[in-house]
């Protein structure tokens, strides 16, 4: 177990002890019509369960997220957490920043998620201030900041939306400023998009859950879960403005980037 993983761990154990957890077993039993997904209240009280055992890497990932930005943050300047859930990015943020006057930014469009995501930095004891706000981030305006974190949530904004809200971020980043962003990847090849799907499936299975409940969740996402390509992601980074775009973490077809202001 590296360093990455200590730290995924502790955060997840935190997490755990901050906010009840349930089981996942929203898809156990058929769905008829089957909805597409939204992050309500029902998703919202199993959702650590749900992305631990969906994302394969999540722990390390949020973990060193939390690092990157301790390393990024930069005196008196915000940082952002948009598309916060529970708050998992804002309390690895919140516990590496050591430069004064920071303040952290959460938000979230789910009225479900900003309450849970409320209690979680209410049971946490770092001293970094965080304003947990229910809003759609794509009227968030982005000030004086040094980080922005978008952990898995560019992927459910509408494709031609991308574009313009990347732009804002980046005009809100302070010089030297950084855009963290985690996704779920498509391949353009069909033979690697292939490999990564039956990776992707067998974490799903070893993590218990059936073909029930995996089919269910894949059809209750088709529409609203939208990746791109790792290329994609590069190119549109630039295009919004970002100097340096570095991959940094990859676990099968999820991954996650360091853009540069």
């Amino acid at each position: 177990m590296g360093p990455g993983d200590i730290i995924g761990f502790s955060l997840t154990k935190r997490m755990a002890m901050s906010s009840e957890r349930r089981t996942d077993t929203l898809y156990s039993i058929p769905h008829e019509p089957l909805a597409d997904f939204a992050f309500d209240a029902e998703v919202a009280a199993v959702f650590p369960d749900m992305i631990r055992r969906s994302v394969p890497g999540y722990g390390t990932l949020s973990g060193l997220l939390g690092l990157i930005a301790g390393e990024y943050a930069q005196a008196g300047s915000r940082l952002y957490d948009l598309g916060c859930s529970l708050g998992t990015a804002t309390l690895a943020m919140r516990r590496r920043i050591s430069r004064p006057g920071c303040r952290i930014v959460a938000v979230d469009n789910s009225a479900a998620m900003v309450e849970r995501c409320r209690e979680n930095i209410e049971a946490d004891q770092a001293p970094t201030p965080v304003e947990v706000v229910c809003a759609d981030i794509r009227d968030t305006v982005i000030e004086q900041a040094s980080v922005v974190a978008m952990n898995f949530t560019l992927q459910f904004i509408e494709p031609e939306q991308r574009l313009p809200l990347l732009r804002n971020v980046h005009q809100g980043l302070l010089p030297g400023g950084v855009l963290i962003l985690a996704e779920k990847l498509r391949f353009a090849d069909a033979a690697e998009q292939a490999v990564q799907e039956r990776l992707h499936l067998a974490f799903k299975r070893a993590n218990g859950y059936s073909e029930l409940e995996i089919s269910q969740k894949r059809a209750a996402l088709e529409k609203v879960l939208l990746p791109d390509t790792l290329d994609e992601h590069r190119r549109r980074l630039q295009a919004a403005g970002f100097s340096q775009v570095t991959p940094w973490f990859q676990a099968f077809n999820f991954a996650a980037f360091l853009a540069v202001r």
